[in-house]
């Protein structure tokens, strides 16, 4: 045999050698675990400042089957708007220590303490960057789809009536739906989309005057 074909040979070894060492590499890095993705997620939502987005949310249970959709915009600390366009005129606002409720056809607006929905049932956790899945979930499991990933959790004991909490995410973190399965049978899943991160965004963007002659009553969460 020649030195050339040796040589040929040899190079070709040290090319299958490498390919075998740094494929599975590429594919670790490209694949994270359950808890590196969960990670990211809290991350990156720790430490965006403002958020815009649409949203849809869907309930179903309890005999009801609702669909309602808009536009969500946010701004750290604590601070959250949606601006319903199903129903059209529906409002929440959150200004950073009350939550405020109205729709058009009320008699009267609401108003619950913010730290009432910061709770395993709403998205307000995720967004507001308040969450740690690894300490509020357990048997987190992770799954490829189109958009990026799928995870799963079971909530630690404290989170009431919650059975199940699934977070489909992109490669980045980014949340692009959550679904909350309840153990009396309700699901609530929000999908968001358009999302528009670290914008200049006004405080007076998430002040609520209720419309003329509506009063305002302390009241609990709704549904």
């Amino acid at each position: 045999m020649s030195l050339n074909m040796n040589s040929k040979i040899y190079r070709l070894r040290v090319i299958l050698l490498l390919a075998a060492f740094l494929i599975p590499v590429a594919l670790r890095a490209q694949s994270p675990t359950a808890l590196q993705l969960a990670a990211l997620v809290d991350a990156h939502y720790n430490h965006i400042t403002t958020l815009r987005e649409q949203f849809t949310e869907r309930f179903t249970g309890l005999n009801l089957n609702r669909t309602e959709s808009g536009q969500l915009t946010l701004k750290k600390p604590g601070r959250m708007r949606w601006d319903y366009d199903s129903p059209t005129g529906k409002t929440f606002v959150m200004d950073g220590k009350y939550a405020w409720f109205f729709s058009p056809g009320d008699a009267e607006a609401q108003r619950v303490p913010a730290s009432k929905l910061d709770d395993m049932r709403s998205p307000i956790r995720y967004l507001l960057g308040h969450a740690h899945l690894e300490k509020e979930l357990t048997q987190i499991a992770i799954a490829s789809v189109p958009n990026g990933y799928r995870l799963t959790g079971i909530p630690r004991q404290g989170a009431a009536n919650v059975r199940l909490i699934t977070l489909t995410v992109t490669a980045t973190g980014e949340l692009i739906s959550l679904r909350i399965e309840q153990t009396d049978g309700t699901v609530t899943e929000f999908s968001f989309s358009k999302m528009q991160e670290n914008i200049p965004l006004k405080d007076s963007t998430f002040l609520f005057t209720p419309p003329d002659g509506i009063p305002v009553v302390d009241s609990m969460p709704p549904i």
